[in-house]
């Protein structure tokens, strides 16, 4: 596998309150981690540090070679504690209250491929050099288009579309949606809505199948191309490439 990462605070934003994290355990998983946080006073960048560094912490120090269903309770108790750990950090900093971050995540080992997301960040796969979402986002104008009451297209340029309806930090107990893959893919990617909210799925497709970049370029130019779309949130991108494809390819969803 090879694997790169980077963010940028875009050109709206006075800082940046995204995280991201590639890291591999010793033996041999890797975890993939992207949290946008949100809140007043760069509180948002105080939760979406405190989700990731925890993360990093416990995957390195506690994922040893888990069966699928220790992977999913992995998941679920880590994102208990980073909430619980978010929560009393706001108790005990006045102006930092209402701060959250969401949090899409992928841990991929020899067995299996589990996907987690809370909120609007994202999680794609590419399969036959066609980008799949794989994740879903946690909004009010996401819950409308599942309703019939909106279309994608409406969704899009919807007034209201950045109102999230589930993060870390804002509801106690915190529920995250846990994806199986276990594909034949090429690769992994991981993105906040800074990115997807100015690239389309196909932009971002056109970029991740060009042959002639490395990881690390693509992921400059797609930063780069949100950035001439506008660039008014932060953005971020975790891209992994497998060199061999992983076989089996589903994705299942759950809402556990």
């Amino acid at each position: 596998m090879e694997s790169f990462y980077l963010t940028d605070k875009g050109l709206v934003r006075d800082h940046n309150e995204d995280s991201v994290i590639i890291i591999n355990s010793p033996v041999g998983s890797t975890l993939m981690a992207v949290a946008d946080g949100m809140g007043g006073h760069q509180a948002g960048e105080v939760a979406s540090s405190i989700a990731i560094s925890y993360l990093g912490k416990r995957f390195s120090e506690s994922f040893g070679k888990m069966s699928k269903v220790d992977a999913v309770e992995w998941i679920k108790l880590s994102v208990s504690e980073i909430n619980s750990m978010i929560f009393k950090y706001t108790e005990e900093h006045e102006e930092a209250k209402g701060m959250g971050t969401t949090l899409v995540l992928a841990i991929i080992t020899d067995d299996y491929i589990l996907f987690g997301n809370i909120g609007d960040s994202s999680g794609y796969v590419v399969k036959d050099s066609k980008l799949h979402k794989v994740t879903h986002d946690h909004t009010l104008v996401n819950l409308l288009i599942t309703a019939g009451e909106l279309t994608e297209e409406e969704a899009r340029n919807h007034p209201r579309k950045n109102i999230l309806m589930n993060a870390l930090g804002i509801n106690d107990p915190v529920d995250i949606d846990i994806f199986d893959c276990s594909m034949q893919i090429e690769g992994i990617m991981l993105c906040s809505d800074g990115l997807t909210n100015m690239l389309t799925d196909e932009n971002i497709e056109k970029v991740l199948n060009d042959e002639e970049l490395s990881l690390e370029e693509k992921a400059n130019k797609l930063i780069r191309k949100a950035n001439n779309r506008g660039g008014n949130d932060n953005i971020s991108v975790a891209c992994l490439k497998f060199t061999k494809g992983v076989e089996n390819y589903d994705c299942k969803g759950s809402e556990d």
